[in-house]
């Protein structure tokens, strides 16, 4: 029993951070326009994943893509300015989107 309550808490720990970045994404409308497998009006946070896996700079590169927009990266839909993301929670949420597998 306690190997099985110890294991179980471990999955927990281990899920919760994946669980909170998605809720920061709910909280700050990114879910709107972008889901974890399909595409929507961007791209799905899986093909980001895929797209800059193991590019130097990365998390920077998209955080700052969070805040300020981009056009042209993934076709001719722009992604709005999110100023109500901070620069903070920016970066929180490009590492969990570059933690993603497809």
């Amino acid at each position: 029993m306690k190997r099985t309550l110890i294991t179980m808490t471990l999955a927990l720990v281990a899920a919760a951070p994946a669980m909170a970045d998605e809720a920061l994404a709910k909280s700050k409308n990114c879910m709107a326009c972008h889901s974890v497998d399909k595409k929507l009006v961007g791209p799905a946070y899986k093909d980001v994943a895929a797209k800059y896996a193991g590019q130097a700079g990365a998390v920077d590169k998209l955080a700052a893509n969070i805040v300020k927009g981009s056009t042209g990266i993934w076709g001719p839909v722009p992604m709005p300015p999110n100023a109500q993301v901070s620069a903070d929670d920016a970066k929180k949420l490009a590492t969990w989107v570059l933690s993603m597998k497809k």
